[in-house]
């Protein structure tokens, strides 16, 4: 969902993968390391070939130095997505995705294919399942007016904020949240200068 330059206000792809290396990850070692203190906590000692966790950015630079395997999240295998397509395409409202997804597995395509089952299978199941998620996102921009921006649901996670309401949409993924948000806040503003009650004299 491409953005013209006017709109470009919300945190960019790139930045977002960032974000997501702080996940963490399994992995195994193919050399051993002592246990290492960063910012964000301990992570180690590695000693192959049993699994450790630690964050993705760590994962990435060791498996780029050929120092270890990435073992690809429970969700990320060609059953998991294809069954997460079949609902997609045949329920209305948005399947449960981990929150960073598209991000991970971007990266783990990028850095770790040689680590995945039937990578180029996963690669069209995430552009087909992305598709699918878009048009959704589309139609429920459609759908929306004035009226519904009092609406509000505790139990769905807030993904847009105005000045004087809130909208929930559940089960959006962080880079889908932010390709909607810049189209969404546009509209809204435009939506309440709308509903605004004519002004005397005017």
């Amino acid at each position: 969902m491409a953005l013209p330059n006017s709109l470009r206000t919300s945190t960019t792809p790139p930045e977002l993968e960032l974000i997501a290396t702080q996940q963490l990850i399994e992995i195994i070692p193919l050399v051993s390391m002592e246990k290492t203190v960063f910012i964000s906590g301990a992570y180690g000692p590695l000693r192959p070939p049993n699994k450790a966790q630690v964050p993705l950015w760590i994962a990435v630079n060791l498996k780029m130095k050929r120092k270890c395997h990435i073992v690809p999240p429970s969700w990320f295998t060609v059953d998991y997505l294809q069954d997460r397509l079949s609902l997609e395409t045949s329920n209305p409202a948005f399947s449960e995705l981990p929150f960073r997804y598209m991000e991970i597995s971007k990266i783990l395509l990028d850095v770790a294919s040689d680590d995945l089952e039937q990578p180029d299978k996963l690669r069209s199941l995430l552009k087909d399942l992305r598709e699918a998620r878009q048009a959704k996102s589309r139609e429920g921009l459609k759908q929306l007016d004035h009226s519904e921006l009092s609406v509000y649901s505790p139990p769905l996670p807030v993904i847009v904020s105005t000045t004087d309401a809130l909208v929930q949409l559940p089960n959006l993924s962080a880079m889908e949240i932010n390709e909607i948000r810049p189209y969404f806040v546009e509209s809204m503003s435009i939506l309440s200068k709308l509903a605004l009650p004519p002004q005397p004299g005017v």
